[in-house]
């Protein structure tokens, strides 16, 4: 997919006033270092464009074309733009560095995803300066390693088409991890061959109309996405949920449902049966083809809404004391650490939410998200018995929450997800980390879609909160300042509004209306 043209034409008039008082240029994310030097060099008198090292070189034919969009017809080429994948630099991965002179640009950097931050940062000073960049010296590299996005599609189903859209967009912000949430209660959204009712079955319906026509991506399809991502830096790791919030799957396949009530009946897989694990097994080794990523996500979240039946289960019953587990808890804790395993020997690593921490599981078999914001003692847990965290908190990183107090449908708790709060995080858990940052491998927005239907009202969600959440995983903290990203944010939403995103305005509410999605009546009663 190639970037659009509006991305060029944006115009945004007070950025070259900034210029020229020596302002360190807009941004999105800050740079860990960006010092603001003389003069401004100009596109439009055309350059010449130079690539050293094998990155560098990948990337000639969309730097030149990019660049040449600014140059004039009278074009002298006495500027020089320089590329440069230098391994002797020493640079980190993902850091480049960047000198801007009136005469020429040269960025430098010893990693490939280094060179290709670099190249998105020349982008946006292109972009927002209208081709006049301001002369600077920048040296920049990410505060955290993993910086993501989920997108849940079991919910609503989106298409390649608009994944491709999410993937250029957190490309530009240096996101580097788009989570793949596949699988869940209204549908199963990736073939699996072995298995075709998962699709022909468990693909049927939505969170909005249970009896909507299949949707899901082909194996095709996935492989797709992979190397789109894998072409910008983003690593795709999917997400295949058990033992609960498996009501699609137990659907195509009643004999591995493990009961469950009214609306949760087939919520959890049968936890005792060998035919269970065998399942999944082989749903996994297809699932560990289709992605290159060191990780799968099993989700592990929520059991207890829907095992009312390992209670009564004589067989669920006897598997708990003939292995002496106590509970359906510790039958609970006994399938997630059974499927550590399971993904240990497919060469990969256990990816689960913050209820695996009690489960006994290895932390070197498995990392930790933690997304309950009001179990700060889960956190705590995982990082004293030294799991890896990834970092994604109801308040302020869930997306499915309102942005602003007039926003009718989407969550609240206490409050609600402006980005303001977005690009404070983590900072308030400074505190709880001192000593364990190692262990945080970063954070993620989680994009929940109960509440989200269409296209138009997932950008409403996303956008620009997004930027909120790169200026919190990109930008150090002595450098990260709330209130400056909300002065330089109107360049950013011009770029939003030339590119056509439907985005909330936080300094103009009532600008964009919120979308209610398919029905507001769907909304409402589903809420």
């Amino acid at each position: 997919m190639k970037r659009s043209i509006i991305l060029f034409l944006i115009t945004c008039f007070g950025y070259f006033v900034q210029a020229e008082e020596k302002q360190p240029p807009v941004l999105f994310p800050t740079p860990a270092v960006c010092v603001p030097t003389q003069g401004v060099f100009d596109l439009s008198a055309g350059v010449k464009a130079t690539f050293k090292g094998t990155a560098a070189r990948k990337m000639e034919k969309e730097v030149t074309g990019y660049l040449g969009q600014y140059a004039s017809s009278d074009k002298s080429r006495k500027n020089t733009v320089a590329f440069l994948f230098d391994l002797s630099l020493g640079l980190p991965d993902e850091a480049y560095t960047m000198q801007v002179t009136p005469t020429g640009i040269t960025v430098s950097a010893s990693t490939a995803s280094g060179l290709f931050y670099g190249k998105e940062t020349l982008f946006q000073l292109a972009c927002y300066g209208k081709g006049k960049i301001p002369a600077c010296r920048i040296e920049d590299h990410p505060r955290l390693k993993w910086r993501g996005l989920m997108l849940d599609e079991s919910r609503h189903f989106f298409g390649k088409e608009k994944v491709f859209q999410l993937l250029d967009q957190m490309a530009q912000l240096k996101l580097n991890v788009f989570h793949w949430h596949l699988t869940d209660e209204p549908g199963w959204r990736i073939e699996i061959k072995q298995y075709p009712k998962l699709t022909g079955i468990g693909a049927e319906g939505n969170w909005s109309d249970s009896h909507a026509a299949p949707t899901f991506y082909t194996q095709d399809e996935i492989r797709e996405v992979v190397r789109y991502a894998a072409d910008r830096h983003i690593m795709v790791v999917p997400e295949i949920d058990m033992p609960g919030h498996a009501i699609a799957a137990c659907k195509a396949y009643p004999e591995v449902s493990g009961g469950g009530e009214g609306r949760w009946a087939g919520f959890t897989y049968h936890p005792c049966k060998d035919e269970t694990y065998t399942f999944l097994s082989n749903i996994l080794d297809e699932v560990a083809a289709l992605f290159p990523s060191p990780y799968i996500h099993i989700g592990g979240d929520e059991v207890h809404y829907g095992n009312q039946s390992w209670y009564t289960d004589p067989q669920i019953q006897a598997f708990i004391k003939e292995h002496d587990l106590k509970n359906e808890v510790g039958l609970e804790h006994y399938f997630l650490r059974r499927m550590a395993d399971t993904v240990q020997a497919k060469g990969k690593i256990l990816i689960g939410w913050d209820e695996m921490v009690d489960a006994g599981i290895s932390p070197d078999k498995a990392v930790v998200m933690w997304w309950r914001h009001d179990k700060p003692e889960q956190l705590e847990k995982a990082l004293a018995q030294g799991y890896r965290v990834i970092l994604t908190p109801r308040r302020p990183f869930y997306f499915d929450f309102v942005q602003h107090e007039s926003h009718k449908i989407g969550r609240r708790w206490n409050g609600f997800n402006p980005i303001e709060q977005v690009c404070h995080f983590p900072d308030t858990l400074q505190t709880l980390l001192a000593g364990k940052e190692k262990q945080i491998m970063g954070l993620q927005m989680s994009v929940w879609t109960e509440r989200i239907a269409d296209g138009k009202r997932l950008d409403f969600m996303i956008f620009p909160r997004i930027a909120g959440v790169a200026e919190a995983a990109w930008t150090p903290l002595e450098v990260k300042s709330p209130e400056k990203l909300m002065k330089k944010l109107p360049f950013y939403l011009e770029y939003l509004d030339a590119s056509g995103i439907y985005y909330f305005d936080p300094f103009q509410p009532e600008r964009h209306a919120e979308p209610w999605g398919p029905s507001k009546a769907d909304v409402l009663q589903n809420g």
